[in-house]
């Protein structure tokens, strides 16, 4: 069934900078074409970060120097401008580069170029504690740490090991889908600022009239959005980066309750790409849900029972 029409169309070149709003791209098993190619190291603890940890990356911007080709990858990523928060510019390239980001975030970091899968040390997580989990999280105190067993079980193994999929700089699939239903039904509870750039999505689908948190409800459908197919994985869990401050956007801590409290700390929806296609502005979308039988339901809940017992024993203490 048509849900809607694709409003608009992002690309990331940096992990947790802001990215580029694009007319149109092709979409293919590496996500939006030249998402997440490049993301900032912490040098002090040798691990790939992110503004969870790192706020002010979110003050940066990152766009490529030239419309990337279409083999990239770990072996091909084209250089970037990153506009750092006073304005100023600097190019990956440039030897001064990673003394400029440290300076803006305040520790020892530097900007890498996506390496390949087997390079599994450059991937590796640092270890986490439950103190890191709560800032990451924005949970507040009284509230428990996340649950995320609504996640494959085979993703929740991996992110448990590297900080992001080896091979990739995304957290945890390729294509980050949001609707403006759930966006305006969530800034209905709140009298909130949901303003889509909080939420770095891929594609913001149009969705007039649609019911609220539309995505909650996908998880093994199928979208198709212009010449691109995409299985819908899972709904997408929220860290604190909605709530901090981006160019033109306040922090609002307000929008990280309002999502715990309603949503179950989550928005949007997290795909993985099964058929290549172009998409543009405008574009319909269309989604299949996933079948379903009591068989098959009943084999649902109890894979999410085990992830859940799973998840308390793993969770740090």
């Amino acid at each position: 069934m048509e849900i809607g029409t694709v409003e608009e169309l992002w690309r990331f070149p940096v992990k947790s900078m802001g990215g580029e709003r694009l007319p149109t791209a092709q979409v293919g098993d590496r996500g939006l074409h030249g998402d997440r190619l490049w993301a900032v190291r912490d040098e002090e603890l040798g691990v790939i970060t992110h503004a969870k940890r790192l706020p002010m990356l979110l003050m940066c911007a990152a766009r490529f120097v030239r419309e990337p080709p279409p083999d990239v990858g770990p072996d091909s990523v084209p250089p970037v401008v990153v506009t750092l928060p006073d304005g100023t510019t600097v190019t990956s390239d440039d030897a001064a580069v990673h003394a400029r980001l440290s300076a803006v975030v305040g520790r020892r970091v530097t900007l890498q170029a996506l390496r390949p899968a087997s390079d599994r040390a450059h991937y590796r997580a640092a270890k986490a504690t439950a103190d890191g989990m709560r800032g990451e999280f924005a949970i507040e105190p009284g509230q428990p740490l996340p649950d995320f067993s609504m996640m494959p079980l085979g993703k929740l193994l991996e992110l448990g090991r590297y900080a992001t999929p080896p091979g990739t700089y995304f957290d945890a699939a390729t294509l980050h889908v949001i609707t403006t239903a759930s966006l305006a039904a969530l800034r209905d509870l709140a009298d909130a600022d949901f303003d889509r750039r909080r939420f770095r999505a891929n594609l913001v689908v149009a969705t007039p009239g649609a019911a609220a948190l539309l995505e909650a409800t996908w998880s093994g459908g199928r979208l198709v959005a212009g010449g691109c197919t995409a299985a819908i994985e899972c709904p997408t869990p929220r860290c604190s980066m909605p709530t901090r401050a981006q160019p033109e956007l306040p922090a609002a801590p307000v929008v990280m309750r309002t999502i715990a409290a309603h949503a179950q700390r989550c928005v949007g929806a997290y795909a993985t790409v099964v058929t290549s296609g172009p998409v543009a502005v405008g574009a319909p979308v269309t989604f299949e849900p996933a079948r379903t039988s009591r068989v098959g339901a009943w084999g649902r809940a109890r894979a999410t029972g085990l992830k859940r017992r799973l998840l308390r024993a793993a969770m740090p203490k």
